[in-house]
């Protein structure tokens, strides 16, 4: 079962809007299964959909020009309007720009893109799209949306009047997710071990792929320990 995020309704009346849907976030909190979400929609309403993602060496390609993508829509829609998704546009040098260059090419085109949420990537993309798109924030699944998955949306619009009655699974359930967090994939595991052998392998990807870059680490041994020593004095 899929976790419904409160942030999807609004994703969805986006899709009407010129301006480009921008969705970021951290790494592992869901953007990818809510753009693919949205894709299968319109592509069950008939809408003509293109998916692209710059993890994937094969997708690239399209992105060495704007004329190179261009020449990709046009072979997949025609002459219809449809919807592109971009994943992972921060694997785009100059991102910002490519995308303002498309944007004001007024393309019978809608695009939904997403990135990771760091500040160097916000702060690029708000220079270069100002007045072009609107900036859509994800974050791990709040307690709300936990909480919901967790009863299998039964209760979804009387959750306070459900952990009212049944105090000793509301109490079971907040502290399995103070220890365990909001990470959409920690969630739907099962299995404790599991559950901590996945956080383990996400705090490495931040630790390798974000904080090391962004702060320009020199001793990452060094940071885990403090890291840990803080997390302690919580």
């Amino acid at each position: 079962m899929l976790i419904r995020r409160r942030l999807y309704g609004a994703l969805q009346s986006h899709l009407a809007k010129k301006e480009i849907t921008l969705l970021v976030g951290a790494r592992q909190v869901g953007k990818t299964t809510l753009m693919k979400a949205l894709r299968d929609e319109l592509h069950g309403q008939g809408v003509p959909v293109l998916f692209l993602n710059l993890d994937i060496h094969s997708d690239r390609v399209h992105f060495l020009s704007q004329e190179a993508l261009i020449q990709k829509i046009r072979l997949e829609f025609g002459v219809r309007r449809g919807v592109v998704f971009i994943d992972e546009i921060q694997r785009l040098t100059n991102a910002g720009l490519f995308l303002k260059g498309l944007y004001d090419m007024d393309l019978p085109v809608k695009f939904v893109v997403s990135g990771s949420g760091s500040l160097e990537l916000k702060e690029k993309i708000r220079e270069s799209l100002v007045g072009r798109k609107r900036l859509f924030e994800l974050y791990p699944v709040s307690l709300a949306e936990f909480l919901d998955f967790r009863t299998g949306y039964r209760y979804s619009d009387r959750l306070p009047a459900w952990a009212e009655l049944d105090a000793g699974a509301a109490h079971s359930f907040l502290l399995e997710y103070l220890n365990f967090g909001g990470y959409p994939r920690v969630v739907v595991e099962g299995e404790a071990r599991e559950k901590k052998l996945l956080l383990q392998e996400i705090f490495q990807s931040y630790l390798e792929k974000d904080i090391s870059d962004l702060l320009n680490l020199a001793r990452p041994d060094a940071f885990i320990l403090l890291i840990r020593l803080l997390a302690d004095r919580i």
